[in-house]
Order: structure tokens, then sequence, then C-alpha cells
């Protein structure tokens, strides 16, 4: 679920005399192995897919219920933590809505829009087409990938900005779906705002978005009034104390944890590292993250493959479940000399400090 922290993407936002990347030819031997070692893990299980999608979502909602009633108050908060990792996991689906091809898990994309998209007002129109740019060739890293900033790159201060504003972003999909569809509805002027700058979960605020046209037009009109109903009969069911403002703000609390959890595994997804200019596929590669075996933790935070981030940026139609495979296969292939191994990292404090020290260090250089 990759979702979206506002930050301003200029020049003043990062340093003066940044810290320009190498920039690495395709490694032809790389690819040609992660074509040909993977030719038939490229068919998603529809029992998996299913399996741990519905999973997840039963345990979320679960946990969330318990941690409205339960008392006392640890009980609460120990619920409400399995809830965030429950629905992170199951909104984290999103991104494989993306990437799977239409009808390879029937009735999937729908299900996952009743279960998760709608009551989280994460509809999948808001990545549908965002994140299908970012892995452009000639996109990613640049002012044009929705989902790209030079973090690296940029001042300190915006590293806090970028996990608080994920942290509200529950307010802002209540804002945008209960007040702003509705109003957009009688201006197409605001109409052509909401589309553009309120309708994506990405990260490059300068992203403007395309009125949707043909199936995905009449898909997202279907999704948008189904999420505006949703948020406008939540909100006046707790102004008229049909739910309870402390069972609501429970919600908002835990999508707000599911949110600034995805906003965290964000943060080191990539190194951030790019200036702006195209990039070639190894160097895309190598400037996005693995965090491969042994380390179990990445289970939680980096669920439904996210763990093996750069591999996707490689192969990104290999289905999650088969991405571990993959990267067994390209290690035993490859020789410790392949540029392969050099995107792998053991674990996430170690990459936030790099990104960390890499902002303190550009500023420093600036000063």
């Amino acid at each position: 679920m990759d979702t979206s922290a506002t930050l301003i993407r200029d020049r003043t936002g990062a340093a003066s005399t940044p810290r320009v990347p190498a920039r690495p030819k395709d490694d032809a031997a790389m690819l040609k192995a992660a074509a040909g070692l993977t030719r038939d893990l490229n068919v998603p299980d529809s029992r998996i897919y299913w399996a741990d999608m519905i999973g997840s979502a039963a345990i979320g909602y679960a946990a969330l219920f318990a941690a409205m009633v339960a008392r006392p108050t640890w009980v609460s908060v120990l619920s409400g933590l399995v809830s965030v990792l429950a629905l992170y996991r199951a909104g984290s689906f999103i991104h494989e809505l993306t990437h799977i091809k239409k009808g390879a898990v029937r009735g999937f994309r729908l299900t996952w829009n009743v279960l998760i998209g709608v009551p989280l007002l994460i509809p999948s129109f808001m990545y549908e087409g965002v994140h299908n740019q970012h892995h452009g060739k000639t996109y990613y890293g640049t002012a044009d990938d929705p989902e790209y900033l030079p973090l690296a790159l940029m001042k300190p201060w915006t590293l806090p900005v970028f996990l608080i504003a994920a942290a509200l972003a529950p307010i802002g999909l209540f804002i945008r779906f209960a007040i702003l569809a509705p109003l957009s509805l009688l201006s197409p002027r605001l109409r052509q705002i909401v589309v553009a700058r309120y309708s994506g979960l990405q990260i490059n605020p300068s992203f403007r978005r395309q009125m949707p046209t043909g199936q995905f037009a009449r898909d997202w009109k279907v999704m948008e009034i189904a999420c505006s109903l949703w948020a406008i009969a939540l909100l006046t069911m707790v102004a008229t104390g049909i739910v309870p403002l402390r069972a609501f703000l429970i919600f908002l609390a835990v999508t707000s944890g599911t949110m600034f959890l995805n906003q965290v595994r964000t943060l080191v997804a990539h190194l951030w590292e790019n200036d702006g200019e195209p990039m070639s596929v190894t160097a895309q590669y190598l400037d996005s993250v693995n965090v491969p075996p042994p380390g179990t933790l990445p289970a939680l935070w980096a669920p439904v493959g996210l763990r093996y981030h750069a591999l996707h940026h490689l192969l990104p139609g290999l289905p999650y479940h088969n991405l571990a495979e993959a990267h067994r296969r390209l290690c035993r292939e490859l020789d410790e000399r392949s540029v392969y191994h050099h995107a792998s990292h053991r674990r996430l404090s170690s990459l936030v400090v790099r990104l960390g020290s890499r902002t303190l260090t550009n500023r420093a250089k600036s000063a």
C-alpha cells in the first residue's frame, strides 16, 4: 500500500550540491538470468491470493472490533496493534492488483474493494494508473514518477514530515470522499482538481492525474460513489451517536497506524538517491531494496512480497508468492560479484540510519 506523503518537490528541497549517484549501465547477465530463471513462476496461484487476503482481512476486522469493545486498556491496545498489522497486510494487495493480469484471479479486484478498498477509503482506482507509471523505464526516479522523491538529497526535516503526513492521511481521505467528491459534482473545475491532485496514492506532489476514460472511468465512478456514501454514512452515525465516538477514534487510530507503517516501509523501499535523471534498469534496481531472510521482521513491515522490492522492479509481473523462490534461484545462479547481491540489505533500522545520514551529509555540504 504505497500511500501519500505530501512534500514539496523542487530544487529548494534538495541540497545545493547533491551527490550525483552513479548510473551503471544495464547488467546483461543479471537481466538475462532474471528473465530466464523465472519463466515458470509468472502464473499467480488463486488459492494463495484468496486465502491470504481474506484471512488477513478477517483477522484485521476481528481485532479492530476487539479493540473497540475490549477492557482493560492493554487488551484494547494489543488488539489494535494486531488489527494494524493484519489490515496493513490485507491492504497491501492493492499493489498486486496493479500487476496481475485482468482475469488471472477472477473476482479478486472486486472483493478486495468490497472488503478493504471502500471500508478503509483506499479504492483501487487510487493506485491503478499511478503505480504502473512508477515502473516505466523512462519515468522511474524522474519528476514524472508519482512514487519517487529524492529523499536522500533533501533536507532532514522532510523525513519526519513524510511520516506525519501518512499518519494524518485517514482524515484527508474522509475530506476527499465525504466533502470534496460530492461538491465536485457541482463544479467541473473542482472536479478536475480532485481528480488531478487528490485521487492518487502517491508521494510526488507535483504529479497530476488525467481524467479517466472508458471502462476505467466507469469503475472509478462506482468505487468513488461507494466510498463517498460510506464516508458520509459513517460520519453521520458518529455525529448522531449511533457509532460511539470512542469506536470511531479507534478506527481512525488503526487506519492511521496502517498508513504510518506503510510509509515507514516506503521510506526504505528505495535509497532515494536519484536526482531526477532517467536511469538504466540496473540503476533502478540498485536504487531499490531487498530485505531477504534470515531476517523475520520484514514479513510484518514489508508483507505481500514487498521485502523483495528491488527484485520486483526487475520482474514486476511476478506474483508476490513466487518472489522468494525467484530470489533463491538468482542467488544460486549469480556469483558473489554480481550486482544482484548489492540490493540486499539486512534490516530496517540500518536503512533508516543510512537515509538519515545522507540527508545530514548533504546538508553539511550545502552549508
